[in-house]
C-alpha cells in the first residue's frame, strides 16, 4: 500500500471513534469501502479499525450527526514526517508508474 510503504499499520493512530449520542443512526457510515463498520441494534462500531485508510475522512464528512471523528491530522503529518514517509512513499509511487519521475 503506497500509502504506509512497507511501515507497520498498527502504528498509525487513524481511525474513526462514534459518539453515539450523536449518531441519527443514518448508516451513511455502512457505505465504507474498506467496512470498518458494523450496525448493532445500538448504531454503528467500529470493529475494524486497521482496515481504515489512513487519512481518509469520507464517512465523518457524509455523517449527519457530526458523530465520527478522527485524530488530529497534525497528528498523522508528524507520523509520516518522523518515519520518513512522504519520500517513501513518492519513491514507490514513481516505481509504480503513478508518477512522472520527472516531477518531485
Amino acid at each position: 500500500m503506497a500509502w504506509l510503504t512497507d511501515y507497520p499499520r498498527e502504528k498509525i493512530n487513524w481511525f474513526p471513534t462514534i459518539d453515539l449520542s450523536k449518531c441519527f443512526k443514518c448508516g451513511m457510515c455502512m457505505n465504507c469501502g474498506k467496512q470498518v463498520y458494523t450496525w448493532t441494534k445500538e448504531g454503528p462500531v467500529v470493529s475494524k479499525p486497521l482496515a481504515c485508510v489512513v487519512g481518509c475522512t469520507t464517512c465523518a464528512n457524509l455523517c449527519k450527526g457530526e458523530a465520527i471523528s478522527f485524530p488530529d491530522k497534525n497528528e498523522l503529518r508528524a507520523s509520516y514526517k518522523k518515519e520518513h514517509l512522504w519520500a517513501k512513499v513518492t519513491k514507490q509511487m514513481k516505481a509504480e508508474g503513478k508518477l512522472n519521475p520527472t516531477n518531485p
